[in-house]
């Protein structure tokens, strides 16, 4: 019997294509049949980007345009990611100022939208400011801005007039730091997510201010907050739950003076610890000290060569997080074999594993991994070291990462009795499992080879 797209819900066919990541496709799969372009069409407009490429005339393909052309395809929109130098290179016989009247327009119709992203790399805040009038009368309920510029009185007194929002990212590059200075009171019954990407300079007692106004916030990220003071920044946000921020080296570090949040998701970002590392796993403890966490994801960039996560730390972190861990993301940072045998044995629900080691060959790896039943994603970049076994030179060299982990490997490992392993990348690729099958990716494009 020959498959009939119009007899399948389309409720159906949307939740099958929700999951293509790839708008080619979503494309194709547009004009296959009535019923898949039903479905099809909403997930292609549900976030508008504005697209670079310009065509021989030296035109920019502004989706806008097309908004004008199909006001129906409006309804369809959640999130718009705006890019200020497009704007005024529509045509070469367009003005700035036509061509932003054209895209507000456009915008007003987007009576569903969600969230705006601009990004500002050639100094438009007057495109801006009309772009925040608006968006003051759509239903907006997140907010990102990134700029190399200063984003200026004006614009952020218009900015301040916002109410209503969910989420707020400010990340500008010059001017002085803005950090809801003046906006947090009116953001305080709604406000859950937090981004401010430029707090160096400001003293601790102004953000703790700012954030004392925000009761409601669930996830906060600080680049450049004294790292002392991040105990003290927290304590103040009762409902907090993830916090990505920094650690710098620098202050005396105490515990804080009120009782800290049980924080489910923690980021730390650090390139400069050094003779200091003792100091980071101190600080650390200090803003985890309940069994809540879930997820500890650690980027650190050491000019004395790759850092290596303590023992004692891996000890502390499973007597207070054993149970709730379920993500270890310590990307270069270095474990031995023993210390990931150590963790597998330690947090019984880790689904998740990502660090830098050092072993002779795929078997120490596995029996590394022997107690981890739970694991589905293991990430590891090996250092392959000589043992009896190795070739000693040719391109299987003692540190090739061919000659010691290949697909036969990566199967071995995935699809062995009691594997969940999911996801597994030792060297240049990818292998992930699909049923009974083993498929191999390229780990920088994730393109099938």
């Amino acid at each position: 019997m020959a498959f009939r797209p119009e007899l399948v819900p389309s409720d159906i066919i949307y939740a099958v294509l929700e999951q293509i990541p790839d708008r080619r496709d979503l494309h194709a799969a547009a004009l296959t049949s009535w019923s898949f372009n039903h479905a099809a069409t909403p997930l292609l407009y549900r976030t508008i980007d504005t697209d670079q490429k310009r065509t021989a005339r030296n035109d920019v393909l502004h989706p806008a345009f097309t908004l004008l052309r199909r006001p129906e395809l409006a309804r369809h929109v959640r999130h718009i990611h705006e890019t200020s130098c497009v704007i005024p290179l529509r045509g070469p016989h367009a003005s700035k100022r036509e061509i932003t009247r054209f895209v507000l327009k456009a915008y007003l119709s987007c009576v569903n939208l969600y969230s705006f992203t601009w990004m500002d790399n050639c100094n438009m805040s007057d495109v801006f400011v009309s772009m925040i009038d608006v968006l003051k009368q759509l239903p907006l309920r997140s907010l990102s801005i990134r700029t190399s510029s200063d984003l200026g009185e004006d614009t952020w007194a218009s900015l301040n007039r916002f109410t209503g929002l969910h989420k707020v990212a400010i990340w500008s590059n010059e001017g002085p730091p803005r950090v809801l200075q003046g906006w947090a009171s009116r953001l305080g019954s709604t406000l859950t997510a937090l981004e401010l990407y430029r707090c160096a300079g400001v003293p601790a007692s102004v953000l703790v201010s700012v954030l004392l106004q925000l009761p409601r916030l669930r996830d906060l990220r600080l680049k450049g907050a004294p790292s002392a003071a991040i105990p003290d920044i927290i304590s103040c946000l009762p409902r907090l739950v993830a916090l990505d921020t920094e650690y710098l080296g620098s202050g005396v570090l105490r515990p804080a003076d009120d009782p800290l949040p049980a924080l489910r998701r923690l980021t730390v970002r650090t390139n400069s610890v050094g003779l200091q590392a003792d100091q980071l796993w101190v600080w650390l403890r200090q803003l985890i000290p309940h069994p809540s966490l879930e997820e500890f994801v650690l980027n650190a960039f050491s000019s004395y060569g790759q850092m290596a996560m303590p023992r004692h730390f891996i000890l502390s972190l499973a007597r207070t997080h054993g149970v709730t861990l379920r993500r270890l993301l310590l990307n270069m940072t270095n474990m031995t074999l023993e210390d990931i045998k150590c963790a597998c044995a330690l947090f019984p629900n880790l689904e998740e594993l990502s660090c830098a080691v050092a072993s002779p060959d795929y078997e120490s790896i596995e029996r590394a991994i022997a107690k981890a039943h739970t694991l589905r994603s293991l990430r590891l970049h090996v250092h392959w070291i000589p043992n009896s076994n190795s070739y000693s030179d040719g391109p299987y060299s003692p540190n090739s990462s061919s000659a010691r982990f290949g697909k036969r490997e990566a199967e071995a490992l995935m699809l062995r009795k009691g594997s969940r392993i999911r996801t597994l990348s030792m060297g240049p690729h990818v292998y992930s499992v699909s049923g009974s099958s083993l498929w191999q990716h390229d780990a920088l494009t994730r393109g099938f080879v």
